[in-house]
């Protein structure tokens, strides 16, 4: 009897402990994540190493400052807010970038920078001359676009109103280079929107080496169909029109010139006859008599590199590469300064790796080889003839940093610990900023040798850490799991904290599932994951699960879901639903579904398709049909409509909307010039037609991300009500 009542005191009392630490704990609001900012990591942002790869520079309030790799020590002041007085104004102009003249005795500063879509802005550049303390306008013209320094320093070249333009900064002189750019009708000198969201490039011209020539893009965008957004907010509202190219409509006309600096002549470089192509990257050689220009066929699986001598515009192919479903163009080719070799990564061997090849566009050999993937090429050291890389060796959800010699041997890791690890180089490669992180602790940010040696900690976000103990932030976990159709999936799982394993606890899982992507990583997760933090501490279990066409197992598992995006991901997130449902602490009718954009798209699909499965889902910013997508991302993956009708429309929530059971918010901004608002309307009208109810909720102007003033707040105030009400 005295053993019994012992052992009911110590369980009381434990209880009791238990209880007292949860009332304890912190609880993260809203207010903490979107409005006071304390679980936001610091990092190191803006650093730029100098030439001599010994000293870098940081803009540090109102000024950019010297440092020293080695040891961290200031070393001078190169530019205050006291120099960047424009003549005639009494206040100094605002900068956030800047960028040094190859000599580094110029500085290009742009200000009032004012942004035109997701990455392109336009801006007044002023020109800082270190030798005589000199602050010029760059041109009086306009605000410019791209403003880029020669590589001997002496001119600097720009976009303006879609044409090129040319300032001799020894003059002053402004030399209009094109002048044929009209706005929604030829571009030149820069990208149209669906280069710029899908290729990631907006500068569309380069120096030559020798600084005598300016290769640049011409876009034709006449026969590209116009999309018209409505700007709210006026008594009678405007439109924003822009050319968006839909899977299977016309693209832009996309040609390559060069330009003669001496006597202003352009020559044209041939491409081709074929014009419904893509050229998604040129670059000069080493040699400045040679272009290199990318060109990618429309269905996106075969691959040319072009040389163009860029005196008569004539061009050979001197690379192929040829892929049964896609090939993803990156920003790896690189020139060698021994003007006979370059480097490229290619998945041809199942796994992305970097091979080395003569000018002349034969393989010397592959460098890295393996059952793994390289996922960044950070460049090569000649003087010591290495190769820096990121790659995932060692499980898909981790990076490490290597360094290999160039004939493929001596492959050095140089990051010593588990996470995501990445590395920015000075440009003698002879240090590197590292830093490490991983699901449950933020960035730790150090400065290293070129051998991995750690030399100082630059950041170690201490007040983070401290934050999340006191807020009692509970560990995220990895596990695994294999599906009915024998496929093995990673995911990672957030308990609440003091999780009670003998309770019944609702499901949210988070999805996003496109293609080449990746939610389950070893990564400290920002704003979004102290969100789910926030709901781990209200009795929710949240989960994120990577289905097949997801990243870094190899080609075959990313590329499995061409031509039928959404029908394998719906069936991975289904097993992973039913996975979950069979564990004892989960409530297999309480399963929810998250997701924005492609995840928003899942949501839907998970919703409809998988509604036996999932009780309540928010759609934020969702595809509904991949007919209303740009050609580039969706004919890469789907071809066209009219070549694949039935990938298109059995893997469309639209055509299952009379699925729905359970409780369905779609969340869109009216602004979205990505994933436009049609397509929401377009899943209301499906709701509608098949009588189901759903919620909406549109935020008027806000474009894909859904930010500016309150919106996040609100935003994710009303998705916490939503699951709260429901889930």
């Amino acid at each position: 009897m005295k053993l019994r009542k012992l052992v009911a005191l110590v369980i009381l009392s434990g209880l009791l402990l238990n209880a007292a630490a949860q009332e304890e704990q912190k609880q993260i609001t809203l207010e903490d994540i979107w409005e006071s900012g304390k679980f936001n990591p610091k990092g190191i942002y803006g650093l730029l190493s100098m030439n001599d790869g010994i000293h870098y520079t940081v803009k540090e309030k109102d000024s950019i400052n010297q440092y020293r790799y080695s040891d961290g020590k200031l070393v001078q002041t190169i530019l205050h807010d006291g120099l960047l007085i424009p003549e005639g104004a009494e206040k100094p102009i605002r900068f956030f970038s800047y960028t040094f003249s190859p000599d580094e005795s110029k500085i290009l500063i742009p200000t009032e920078i004012e942004r035109i879509y997701r990455h392109s802005t336009q801006s007044f550049y002023y020109v800082y001359d270190r030798t005589n303390n000199k602050l010029t306008p760059l041109s009086n013209g306009g605000k410019q676009r791209l403003a880029d320094f020669s590589p001997d320093g002496t001119k600097v070249a720009f976009v303006r109103d879609n044409n090129l333009f040319m300032v001799d900064l020894l003059t002053g002189t402004e030399t209009q280079i094109t002048f044929d750019g009209l706005e929604r009708n030829i571009i030149n000198g820069t990208t149209d929107w669906v280069y710029e969201e899908e290729f990631a490039i907006i500068k569309g011209f380069y120096w030559s080496p020798d600084s005598k020539k300016i290769a640049f893009m011409r876009f034709d965008e006449s026969q590209v169909k116009e999309f018209w957004m409505v700007n709210y907010g006026e008594l009678y509202p405007d439109h924003h029109k822009f050319k968006y190219p839909k899977a299977g409509e016309d693209n832009s006309v996309v040609t390559i010139h060069i330009y003669s600096v001496s006597d202003g002549s352009i020559i044209n470089v041939d491409t081709g006859k074929e014009t419904d192509i893509y050229l998604p990257r040129m670059q000069w050689a080493t040699d400045p008599s040679t272009l290199a220009i990318q060109r990618l066929n429309r269905h996106q699986n075969h691959l040319e590199i072009l040389f163009a001598d860029a005196t008569t515009g004539k061009s050979k192919v001197i690379y192929e590469e040829h892929n049964k479903y896609y090939i993803d163009i990156t920003n790896d080719l690189t020139f060698l300064s021994d003007k006979q070799h370059f480097l490229i990564t290619s998945e041809k061997s199942g796994f992305n790796h970097i091979y080395l090849y003569d000018i002349n566009g034969e393989m010397i050999r592959p460098i890295t080889s393996g059952n793994w993937d390289v996922t960044t090429l950070y460049g090569i050291d000649p003087k010591n003839d290495r190769i820096y890389y990121q790659a995932a060796k060692v499980s898909p959800m981790d990076r490490e940093i290597y360094s290999i010699k160039i004939n493929g041997k001596d492959d050095k890791l140089l990051s010593a610990s588990p996470g995501t690890n990445s590395a920015s180089f000075s440009k003698n490669y002879q240090y590197y900023i590292g830093t490490l992180q991983s699901l449950n602790e933020p960035p730790y940010i150090t400065m290293n040798t070129n051998t991995g040696k750690t030399i100082r900690v630059l950041e170690d976000n201490a007040r983070v850490k401290s934050t999340v103990q006191e807020f009692n932030f509970s560990d995220i976990d990895f596990f695994k799991f294999t599906t009915s159709e024998d496929v093995v999936l990673n995911g990672w799982m957030l308990k609440p904290p003091y999780f009670d394993p003998g309770k019944k606890h609702p499901v949210l899982i988070y999805v996003y599932g496109g293609p080449g992507s990746q939610t389950v990583t070893n990564t400290w997760g920002r704003s979004q994951t102290v969100w789910f933090q926030m709901l781990a501490q209200q009795g929710y279990i949240v989960v994120s699960v990577d289905p097949r066409g997801t990243q870094l197992r190899g080609a075959e598992f990313k590329k499995m879901t061409y031509l039928q995006l959404g029908k394998y991901e719906t069936t991975d997130m289904i097993e992973s639903a039913k996975y979950l449902g069979s564990l004892p602490y989960i409530d297999k009718e309480r399963i929810g579904v998250f997701g924005w954009s492609y995840g928003g798209y899942m949501a839907l699909l998970c919703m409809t398709k998988g509604s036996d499965y999932f009780s309540t889902g928010i759609a934020v910013a969702p595809v509904s049909s991949w007919r209303f997508y740009d050609n580039i991302y969706t004919e890469r993956f789907m071809r066209t409509p009219d070549e694949n009708s039935e990938g298109y429309d059995e893997n469309s929530p639209i055509n299952f909307a009379g699925l729905l059971k359970g409780k369905l918010l779609i969340v869109h901004g009216s602004g979205d010039d990505n994933v436009h608002v049609e397509n929401s309307i377009a899943m209301i009208d499906a709701l509608v037609d098949s009588k189901k109810q759903f919620d909406l909720m549109i935020y008027p102007n806000r474009d894909h991300g859904i930010y500016g003033g309150n919106t996040r707040m609100h935003l994710f105030k009303l998705m916490t009500n939503y699951l709260t009400n429901n889930l």
